[in-house]
């Protein structure tokens, strides 16, 4: 943890007001439709959802994001050309390249997209480039290319949507169920309650569904990092990547199998160089 009394303050008075400006209106206007739709209440929040998620998805990149990180250019050079080759090699557009200033919080390191079509753009962490050499920033980007290439980001946000549509139209059942009240003791069942109620007992639900996605996203890494595999052609370059994350993350290398299972939305790190490796003899003997 690198962060500055300053920056710790100045993170969460930006948060607040965000929570003012975003959380209030969007929160007020769930409220206002169940109020005051009628039955197809929870169809409207679910569509006034679904539209805030795509304005989000465009606004994170150029207003969010930038509240709370620098997004600096990569400036012309060895790196910048080889990241456009392999893009240009793959066929994936984006709007450019930015270093981001994550040494100032701490020295974790990532790389990843952020936005959808004309605000699309990758960012490299600070603290990555000055690790990592210039083949294993390809290897990482090739992954996360593979997300995008594999469909991932849009599948997710299908999951997403389907599971807003589900909550809604389970939660509109409980709201007007009265016998759900009295057995809380509320004598006046209110939407404020229900919500609250709702929301209590649909938690040991959701903690079972987070399971299901999780696994999803561990099978979305390893495949991945078979992607990377296949258009990077350098399963070492991103073999030693995965170790200078791990290693500056501080990492678990032999997390228990059953807190993977329940917790982790990446496979630990050894697991997935042991399949970056399988896969690319597999790739080798059929090429």
């Amino acid at each position: 943890n690198r962060t500055s009394p300053a920056t710790f303050l100045q993170d969460r008075l930006k948060e607040i007001v965000l929570l003012i400006l975003l959380g209030a209106p969007i929160g007020g206007g769930v409220i206002v439709f169940f109020l005051y739709a009628g039955e197809w209440a929870w169809f409207y929040c679910w569509l006034f959802l679904s539209v805030v998620q795509l304005v989000l998805h465009l606004a994170m990149p150029v207003l969010i994001l930038p509240l709370f990180y620098t997004f600096t250019p990569i400036p012309d050079g060895v790196l910048k050309s080889r990241v456009q080759e392999y893009a240009q090699k793959v066929n994936f557009n984006f709007v450019g390249i930015f270093e981001v200033d994550g040494s100032r919080r701490s020295s974790h390191s990532n790389a990843f997209f952020v936005g959808i079509g004309a605000t699309k753009r990758i960012a490299l962490f600070d603290t990555l480039i000055e690790q990592a050499t210039t083949e294993e920033l390809v290897a990482i980007l090739a992954h996360e290319v593979g997300h995008e290439k594999l469909r991932h980001v849009q599948i997710n946000m299908i999951i997403g949507l389907v599971y807003t549509f589900t909550l809604f139209s389970i939660m509109s059942l409980f709201l007007g169920y009265e016998p759900l009240f009295a057995a809380f003791g509320v004598s006046r069942p209110s939407i404020y309650v229900g919500l609250l109620l709702f929301q209590l007992l649909f938690s040991p639900v959701d903690s079972l569904l987070q399971i299901f996605l999780t696994m999803l996203s561990r099978h979305n890494e390893f495949a991945a990092d078979a992607y990377s595999v296949d258009t990077a052609k350098d399963p070492e370059a991103l073999c030693a990547a995965l170790k200078k994350l791990s290693k500056r993350s501080l990492d678990n290398l032999t997390p228990h199998p059953l807190y993977v299972f329940l917790n982790f939305s990446h496979p630990p790190m050894l697991q997935r160089i042991q399949a970056i490796r399988k896969h690319a003899k597999l790739a080798a003997r059929s090429d």
